[in-house]
């Protein structure tokens, strides 16, 4: 199959259609230009399905993307060619035709190997072919693909170097029996320039219900009975931030078994402080709101100069919150051990506090009690409620942590886990500028309450 005039299509197209996709990372400046680098014919003929490398460049700053083009000349009406060649044959982004992905996860089952791109399953696991794959639509930085009630294959929309942190820590905690985590049953590699993973295949939980979904359904029904307190609605949900908060602990004892721990190294939070300033400065210049919190900010992170470390560093799950735990019938699961999307590879897979997770997910709490009310005429009453939920959750969470966690109650280091947490909400609005400028406001009214 010849690709080039594909590829060249593609040049043209893919700097106006990138920035309308959910997952695409650079919202916040426009598409100077879009570069396909390499197409790999995963499958040939009619229909076709594509590999498709892309260079994105805006403004200087350079990503690698991937992209699943698939091709028909008569496709149903649903997959209705985003583009049309020459030729009059449509090509279209894949991830939207089951019949296409169930070709992914077939050359996963069979261990197939095309050009530079390799499929493989877990020694120890039998996977069932021919099943379609759907996509999941409620994702960003990724897309994810379910198979029947049993697997789920991510596909890592923007690339980085080497093994992806997500793929090789759950790996690790695999192999040291997490009971926390969705095993690992295969991956896609690329085995040429700086071989990045492309996608990661794993168990599916069909009965796991969404740790934000239930934390904010929560919040609503505290918000519909506003004259109760939180611990009088129904839909209380402190014995769930309980008995999450000692899964992330036990997923933290895990990860220091499987991958390794050390105490804090002298000087090292000093590094980490200096991090934060930097990280502020960056900030301040693509979001400028967020200039009337700088002084505050800035010395609540001189605060934690001269904290006391503690708690051994170790590797963490390092972009945890509500959105990446799963409820199972069995217990909590934690999902998605890429990191932070906007951080750089090495930043993601170095070895850091778990107090980092547990500010992670402290801003998840404030987060989910204070969204609704974004955009809604002033309440004091709803405003009371949320701050009561907020508190109330975290403490269980802590509660929960401290009860299994070797390293004891996180409120223990008071000083450094509140610039994580301020730090944390300094890369919200980062993130929300750049991917959902609708929702910067959540992270910037936090900050003023945290700061305040």
């Amino acid at each position: 199959m010849t690709t080039e005039p594909v590829l060249r299509m593609l040049a043209d197209e893919l700097p106006s259609w990138l920035p309308n996709q959910r997952w695409f990372g650079g919202k916040d400046r426009p598409v100077t230009e879009a570069r396909p680098i390499r197409a790999v014919a995963l499958l040939a003929g009619d229909p076709a399905l594509l590999h498709v490398l892309v260079e994105v460049v805006q403004d200087g700053r350079k990503s690698l993307y991937q992209l699943m083009v698939g091709s028909r000349h008569r496709p149903p009406e649903h997959l209705a060619g985003v583009w049309v060649d020459d030729d009059g044959r449509h090509w279209y982004e894949a991830t939207t035709d089951p019949d296409l992905m169930a070709h992914l996860l077939d050359s996963i089952t069979s261990g197939l190997s095309v050009g530079p791109i390799g499929f493989h399953h877990e020694s120890d696991v039998s996977l069932e072919p021919g099943l379609r794959g759907r996509a999941v639509t409620s994702e960003q930085s990724n897309t994810s693909l379910i198979y029947g009630q049993q697997y789920i294959l991510k596909l890592f929309r923007r690339l980085s170097a080497g093994p992806n942190p997500d793929l090789r820590v759950h790996r690790a905690l695999h192999a040291v029996g997490c009971e926390h985590i969705a095993q690992p049953l295969g991956w896609i590699s690329d085995d040429e320039g700086d071989r990045p993973t492309l996608g990661m295949l794993q168990q599916y939980m069909a009965d796991a219900a969404d740790g934000w979904a239930m934390a904010t359904t929560s919040v609503r029904d505290l918000m519909a009975e506003a004259d109760l307190h939180a611990d009088e609605v129904g839909g209380d949900f402190a014995g769930e931030a309980h008995r999450l908060g000692a899964a992330v602990a036990t997923v933290h004892a895990d990860l220091a078994r499987a991958l390794d721990s050390r105490p804090v190294e002298a000087g090292e939070i000093d590094t980490a402080v200096d991090a934060m300033h930097q990280r502020l400065d960056t900030v301040l210049s693509a979001v400028p709101s967020l200039a009337p919190q700088e002084k505050a900010l800035r010395s609540a992170f001189e605060r934690a100069r001269g904290a006391d470390g503690g708690v051994p560093v170790q590797h963490v799950h390092g972009d945890l919150h509500l959105g990446q735990v799963l409820r199972t019938v069995n217990g909590w699961l934690l999902i998605d051990f890429e990191g932070e999307p906007a951080s750089p590879p090495s930043e993601r897979s170095a070895p850091r506090s778990p107090l980092r997770d547990i500010a992670g997910m402290l801003r998840s709490f404030d987060y989910a009690a204070h969204q609704l009310l974004v955009g809604q005429p002033e309440d004091h009453q709803l405003e009371v409620r949320a701050k009561e939920w907020s508190t109330r959750n975290r403490g269980a969470f802590c509660d929960g942590y401290a009860e299994v966690s070797p390293n004891g109650d996180p409120r223990d280091h008071e000083v450094l886990l509140r610039a994580l947490e301020l730090d944390k909400a300094v890369y919200e609005v980062f993130y929300e500028h750049a991917n959902r400028p609708d929702w910067v406001q959540i992270p910037l009214s936090s900050i003023a309450r945290i700061a305040s």
